[in-house]
Order: structure tokens, then C-alpha cells, then sequence
């Protein structure tokens, strides 16, 4: 049951942005910019990288701080972002410019009503600007979860949600690819109150870094995983 909203409500200068970069100069000050547009610059914003560009000189000139680590994957890079951020509500996002940033102050709103997590579903609208195969495996991965947590979820491995901190930093963080997956599962199997919203969803700047194939394979093995392992605790 959702708690009562806490009487300090949170504002932009309570948020950090995190995200995981990888090679992704094309886009990444256009998300710099358009998340110290919608947040008046005061959202901390934080940028773990292994790129081989110029991607983390690019982050640092539009003012974010920028953790370099050699590249060891998606979930590996996330993970070190979010337990990396200093401000009470952390928002995951990617760097390819397919999230939309409009929606920060929806997400903190929610958060303010006492929400735990608020997760952008990129597949109630359809999400037509991803690819087919893409939209499908998503589509799979959420029916897999809900059968698995016996509880209805959308979209399981959207990049874009909203934490309050002291849960990602109560919650022990175990998967790569599939911690997106993971960063929704265990929260709603441990009873937080979590609340998923429509979100648009554009087309990516770049290519690609995930192998679909084996990529969806590792992300069904992390939900089954997960969703067993929270079910033994």
C-alpha cells in the first residue's frame, strides 16, 4: 500500500540524473541539454564512462560529472551510476536520446506522492520508433515477469525511471544486461510501491551497442533468475 507522501517535497535540486556512456558523441550533449532545460540546470547529472570518443569531454563541457571506468557492460556501468549519486531521488536514463526528458517533472511529482520507483512505460504508446524485433522481445520479457511475480508489468526493461536513493542503496545490485530488468523486479517483489507511467519513445542516435539476440537471451535469464532468487528470500 503506497505511504503517505513525506512533507519535505523534493524539487530539482534534490535530483540526480544518472546514465551509463558508451561511444554515444552523437547524442550525448543533446541530453545534457535537454535535461538542464527541463530541470533550470539544477539537477546533478552523472555519467559513467568507457567510451573510446569523445563522449566524456562532451559530458563534462555541459556540466556533468563524469566517472571513467573501463567498459564492462550496461549493468555494470548503471550500477556504478546510481550508487554514485548524492542527491535523494535518482533518475536512470540512457544516453541515445530516445527518452524523453520532458517527463523529469511527472517522475519527481510522483515521487512526492510517495511512490518508491515511477517506471516509463515506452510500450503503452506503442514505442513505433523501435525496431520490430525489439518491440517484441519486450513485450515477451514483461509477459515472463508477471507470470514469474504473479503481478502485471509493462515494460521491464525500460532505461528511464525514478528511485528514491535509499533504495538502490538498501537493495544488493547482481546483473549486467538484465539490470534493468532487476532494478524493477526486486523492488516490487520486496513490496515498494511502484508506479509505471506511459512515456514516449523516440528513435535512437547511433547505432546499436546490444546484440538482440544474445542480449534478449541474457536479459530472460536475469528475470528468471531475479524473480526465483526474491522468491527464496
Amino acid at each position: 500500500m503506497q505511504k503517505e507522501a513525506e512533507q519535505s517535497q523534493f524539487t530539482f535540486d534534490d535530483l540526480s540524473v544518472v546514465m551509463g556512456t558508451y561511444n554515444e558523441a552523437e547524442s550525448i550533449g543533446i541530453v545534457l541539454e535537454d535535461i538542464n532545460r527541463v530541470t533550470g540546470g539544477r539537477a546533478e547529472v552523472i555519467c559513467v564512462d568507457g567510451s573510446s570518443d569523445r563522449t566524456p569531454d562532451i559530458a563534462r563541457d555541459h556540466g556533468a560529472r563524469v566517472i571513467e571506468q573501463p567498459p564492462q557492460g550496461y549493468g555494470v556501468a548503471v550500477r556504478k551510476a546510481v550508487l554514485s549519486a548524492d542527491r535523494p531521488v535518482v533518475v536512470t536514463t540512457d544516453c541515445d536520446d530516445t527518452y524523453p526528458m520532458e517527463a523529469l517533472p511527472e517522475f519527481l511529482s510522483l515521487i512526492n506522492d510517495g511512490y518508491d520507483v515511477v517506471s516509463g512505460d515506452r510500450l503503452y504508446h506503442g514505442a513505433d520508433e523501435m525496431p520490430s524485433f525489439n518491440r517484441f522481445g519486450n513485450l515477451v520479457f514483461a509477459g515472463l515477469a508477471s507470470a514469474l511475480m504473479s503481478h502485471r508489468v509493462h515494460d521491464t526493461t525500460t532505461g528511464m525511471r525514478a528511485y528514491r536513493r535509499e533504495l538502490l542503496q538498501q537493495i544488493k545490485w547482481t546483473e549486467n544486461t538484465g539490470l534493468s530488468a532487476e532494478l524493477l523486479i526486486r523492488p516490487l517483489m520486496r513490496g515498494y510501491d511502484v508506479r509505471e507511467i506511459p512515456i514516449n519513445y523516440r528513435e535512437r542516435r547511433g547505432e546499436t551497442k546490444l546484440d538482440p539476440i544474445q542480449g534478449g537471451l541474457a536479459i530472460a535469464k536475469s528475470i528468471v533468475k531475479v524473480c526465483f532468487e526474491e522468491r527464496l528470500r
